[in-house]
């Protein structure tokens, strides 16, 4: 759970450029905010710099948060509404959102080298993490889903490390491979002895939603963030729409206040502004900082699943969850 603007914090190299540069150009041998000498602009830089740096982490912060209510939102969501209904309506609903904006702001289509990247994010952030979570829901506690998926930083980095090439250290692996252990433990000693249904499909989504997450974070520097999944979306909006037609005629439906807000959340709040900010902030800090503020989400969860929902914890969830948090302290780390 947990779907922006493209922000890089790219250093200006100042070039001595000719007299007819044009009016938004620096004139010859005019010092600019990243110019090393010349005084007082100088040391604007590093302070620009820590502004947008500050500014990425914050939206990122924001985005962690609103992930860390959608469990608690697709619980709500399933007391009325049927798991492909909640799935494809939140997807339409966040879909006409940002065709809104795409349209009112007369947004070019995306170059045709980047359409792949955003099928890649469509399959696993719009469609495969929510379907996946949202059927792992029917069987299993928010509090129990919060703790597995609580992997998804240590997924993340490393689907990150094999998209890019970067061969992270064997202290990084070992923590990893810890982490995982921890929550395979856990869903083991919850389920009775082996992984149940909704531990299969909540590890599949750890998956897709890393492959998406890393893939939206590299669109992310090439495009505002809120294109990113704007387009993500629109681009499922055939499979999604004619989904939620087949899922309405299906399903059972009961409109109550728990349903409603929890669907409209989903759509608005986790679908679309929340990856919005998501991806807008790892532009500007990295997937290795960002993943660093995810620490707090499955905790989070955990805080809405007593608040919200009234569940009562098992003692081996917090426990599982900050161990997994250890493990990707450890991780963070070995790679920075």
């Amino acid at each position: 759970m947990r779907d922006n603007d493209s922000a890089t914090a790219t250093a200006t190299i100042a070039v001595r450029t000719p007299a007819t540069a044009g009016p938004d150009t620096p004139a010859a041998d005019t010092p600019t905010a990243d110019t090393p000498t010349g005084g007082a602009p100088a040391a604007a830089a590093p302070t620009a710099r820590g502004t947008l740096v500050g500014r990425g982490a914050l939206l990122a912060a924001l985005g962690v948060a609103s992930f860390s209510l959608t469990f608690p939102g697709t619980a709500w969501a399933l007391e009325g509404m049927g798991p492909w209904t909640v799935v494809m309506l939140r997807s339409v609903l966040a879909a006409v959102l940002a065709v809104g904006a795409l349209t009112v702001l007369r947004v070019r289509l995306p170059e045709r080298r980047h359409w792949l990247g955003l099928a890649v994010v469509a399959g696993g952030v719009v469609l495969g993490f929510p379907l996946l979570t949202t059927l792992a829901l029917q069987t299993s506690t928010t509090s129990h889903a919060a703790v597995v998926v609580g992997l998804l930083p240590l997924t993340t980095a490393a689907c990150s490390a094999l998209r890019t090439g970067v061969r992270p250290s064997r202290t990084f692996w070992g923590a990893s491979l810890v982490g995982a252990a921890v929550v395979i433990g856990f869903a083991v000693q919850q389920s009775g002895g082996a992984p149940g249904r909704g531990d299969l499909l909540l590890f599949a989504a750890l998956l897709v939603c890393a492959a998406g997450y890393t893939e939206g974070g590299r669109l992310a520097r090439h495009m505002p963030g809120w294109q990113v999944i704007g387009w993500a979306l629109v681009l499922a909006l055939p499979v999604t729409v004619a989904g939620a037609a087949v899922a309405l005629s299906s399903e059972p439906l009961q409109l109550t206040v728990h349903s409603v807000s929890g669907l409209l959340w989903l759509a608005f709040g986790s679908q679309f502004l929340g990856l919005v900010v998501w991806y807008r902030g790892m532009a500007a800090i990295g997937i290795h900082k960002a993943s660093q503020l995810q620490l707090a989400q499955p905790l989070l969860t955990l805080v809405w699943s007593v608040l919200l929902l009234g569940e009562r914890l098992p003692p081996a969830a917090p426990v599982a969850a900050l161990a997994v948090l250890g493990c990707i302290v450890v991780t963070q780390r070995a790679r920075g």
